[in-house]
């Protein structure tokens, strides 16, 4: 399955507000960004282990999910992708492969989304932070 990439412009500074169910994404939660242990420690190619989230929204069966998430330099070897995402680089960079495909890196402004299933390898080569959108 082919990734798709998407252009989109994002602001430098935003904040969030709640107001008739909407959200706006910072990309420096002023809530902080929290340890989180989505990537398996063996996957960090880099004495720095750091990863952290801020889930921004969650419906009630946590099936959707958004938020900000940063992570290390990693790599891991995924057979079949969990979920549905889409996602905005903020910062850093990440390459993905996609099985039988060239890889395609991503970079600051660049969204992409990977289908649940997808066979591929994520490699973050650069300290990544990313705006995510995940649908089970």
């Amino acid at each position: 399955m082919p990734l798709l990439a998407v252009p989109l412009l994002i602001e430098e500074k935003l904040t969030i507000t709640k107001e008739d169910s909407m959200y706006r994404f910072e990309p420096d939660p002023a809530q902080g960004l929290s340890p989180s242990t989505f990537t398996p420690a063996d996957a960090f190619t880099t004495d720095n282990k750091a990863e952290t989230n801020h889930t921004y929204f969650s419906s009630d069966d946590e099936s959707r999910l958004a938020g900000v998430w940063e992570c290390a330099p990693s790599r891991e070897e995924i057979k079949s992708y969990p979920v549905h995402e889409m996602m905005t680089v903020l910062s850093g960079s990440v390459t993905v492969t996609v099985a039988g495909e060239s890889p395609q890196t991503f970079r600051s402004g660049d969204t992409f989304f990977i289908p649940k299933g997808t066979e591929c390898v994520w490699e973050i080569t650069e300290t990544l932070r990313k705006y995510y959108f995940i649908a089970d």
